[in-house]
């Protein structure tokens, strides 16, 4: 069977099924509601979505200018596993923290999720630069799928269980809502770290590039690591149309990063209530999934410019939508229309970037590409949280994101895409 899958290529997507319990779970629903609820009581709406907002722009900011010299690291003698296993830690622990800090404690909350989000993005990057070591050339778009689908599945189970808990605290022995969703966090971070045993037990890891061993400390190793970048990016710009759509990917992939984690934070500061903001979450979840293999072949019939104008106008009608929204069942609706194009524009942005990338440089371009979608979410939280902050009011905060989906929907106007791989 050509895509039989071996210990070691289980071993590795476990990771995913481990670690996107954090993403679903704490980045994109508890996280925003306990926060609002519990830990920066009493503060008014739009001064917590401005805590928040900037938070998460300061936390891709970082990861997306230290990529570089991770990658560096890893490539150069410092080891995948080894610096997998720190950032792993890191999240975990950070993680585990959230159900100690005391109501108020606004200051401790956004720190420790802070570390979280750092543990699971850096993290990530190793994760994937590890699947050289499980795949072969032949069957790596496969295992590559197997990881991000498992991953879809065990984030999408615990965040069930989690759900669960929190609307029946009294049947898992929990005194309220608050101390089940405390109780939520601290399985994340079980789940994160049981699930994450076998990457470091069972998958190998390939011998790193040789270099004179006086090169090979911190120092060279950041330097290597920003040589390379301005290198990558000196030679996209002899690419004008894929440096023109990594622009316009750059501002609607923000606006879609921003959507994802600011959409629980905004239901909170309109006063919808925390469960139907929560099942909403989960609805994208079970959406979301066949959504994406629907769409993905929508986008093989129409072609992917097409695609791309599409999930752009869904965005666009779905924050306008809500700027005027008043119900938790009009949450609900937003929900399901997100959910029907979320995977459909980042899979359909990627496919278009390996059909544009030139087959010698396909390995450097998308080390770039990844690196940029770091960036996502780091111009439209800080937007809503200053026009939140300025106006007063949230919704024009959430309003103001369709800036972000404007500029990237007139970039890509000018964009020439092929719309067969034989073009």
């Amino acid at each position: 069977m050509g895509n039989k899958v071996s210990k070691s290529a289980w071993s590795w997507a476990l990771y995913d099924w481990a670690n996107s319990a954090f993403t679903t779970t704490v980045i994109t629903a508890l996280f925003p509601i306990f926060y609002k609820s519990y830990w920066s009581q009493g503060v008014d709406v739009t001064v917590s979505t401005f805590q928040l907002g900037t938070t998460h722009s300061i936390v891709s900011a970082a990861l997306a200018f230290t990529s570089p010299i991770l990658g560096a690291f890893a490539d150069r003698g410092q080891g995948k596993k080894a610096l997998l296993f720190f950032f792993t830690f890191i999240g975990v622990l950070a993680t585990a923290a959230l159900p100690f800090i005391e109501a108020g404690h606004w200051e401790m909350a956004l720190l420790f999720f802070m570390l979280g989000n750092i543990g699971f993005t850096a993290g990530n990057s190793m994760y994937d630069a590890l699947l050289i070591s499980v795949a072969k050339r032949k069957n790596m778009e496969f295992i590559s799928a197997l990881g991000y689908s498992i991953g879809y599945l065990g984030g999408g189970i615990l965040f069930l269980l989690n759900v669960v808990m929190i609307m029946k605290p009294e049947f898992f022995g929990f005194s309220d809502k608050a101390a089940a969703t405390q109780a939520a966090f601290m399985s994340v971070a079980i789940w994160w770290a049981v699930f994450s045993i076998p990457i470091f037990l069972w998958v190998p890891e390939n011998p790193p590039e040789r270099v004179p061993e006086e090169k090979c400390g911190a120092i060279e190793a950041i330097r290597h690591g920003f040589r390379q970048l301005v290198g990558t990016f000196r030679e996209i710009r002899k690419y004008e149309n894929l440096g023109l759509f990594l622009l316009a990917y750059f501002f609607y992939i923000d606006g879609v990063g921003t959507i994802i984690k600011m959409s629980v934070d905004f239901g909170m500061s309109i006063g919808l209530k925390s469960e139907s903001l929560i099942l909403a979450i989960l609805l994208v979840q079970f959406v979301g999934f066949p959504a994406t293999l629907i769409f993905g072949w929508i986008a093989n019939r129409i072609g992917p410019k097409p695609a791309l104008f599409i999930t752009i106008a869904t965005y666009m009608v779905g924050t306008i939508w809500a700027y005027f929204m008043t119900s938790s069942s009009e949450f609900f609706g937003l929900a399901v229309l997100i959910g029907l194009v979320q995977g459909g524009v980042q899979s359909v942005s990627r496919a278009v970037f390996g059909r544009m990338v030139p087959t010698d440089k396909a390995g450097e371009f998308f080390g770039f590409y990844n690196m940029l979608g770091k960036f996502a979410a780091i111009l439209g939280p800080q937007l809503i949280g200053v026009v939140g902050l300025l106006t007063g009011n949230p919704r024009a905060g959430i309003l103001s994101v369709l800036i972000l989906f404007i500029i990237g929907g007139l970039l890509l106007v000018k964009v020439k895409i092929p719309r067969t791989l034989d073009q």
